[in-house]
């Protein structure tokens, strides 16, 4: 197991077994566990991300540190956009969409307000990052 899944990994674990009390921030911001299912395995995958509410959806950003390939989190939402997120104890179904240029703005002023790297992160690869809006119900 890569260091990245390994703290992933022990993030998640921590987060749920507190029942959402502990590991709720990351360098200041807030983390929910987003749960996907893979779209080549059909199995469930679970990754801690910083976000932002927005209203009643919540906005995450599909960063990959900077990496120039999105995360596989967000291919899977690509291909099944219905997820479950668990935002401290509360677990729901939401369902996933890429922002469009009107929210594009607005919303990565507030996800960098919240975490700055991410300026750092679009910096390093040469894809836009895209932001991701997840909106309560599956459609």
């Amino acid at each position: 197991m890569n260091t990245q899944r390994f703290l992933s990994a022990s993030h998640t674990f921590w987060y749920r077994a507190s029942g959402g009390r502990i590991l709720t921030k990351m360098h200041g911001a807030d983390v929910l566990l987003l749960t996907t299912t893979g779209r080549k395995t059909g199995k469930k995958r679970t990754t801690p991300l910083i976000y932002v509410q927005d209203g009643d959806n919540l906005a995450i950003v599909a960063s990959n540190g900077g990496r120039d390939r999105d995360p596989t989190w967000w291919t899977n939402l690509q291909h099944n956009p219905r997820a479950q997120v668990q935002v401290k104890r509360e677990r729901k179904t939401m369902t996933a969409k890429k922002a469009g240029p009107e929210d594009n703005v607005r919303l990565w002023s507030m996800l960098t307000k919240a975490y700055p790297a991410y300026d750092d992160y679009q910096k390093k690869t040469k894809r836009t990052i895209p932001i991701v809006i997840l909106r309560p119900g599956s459609e």
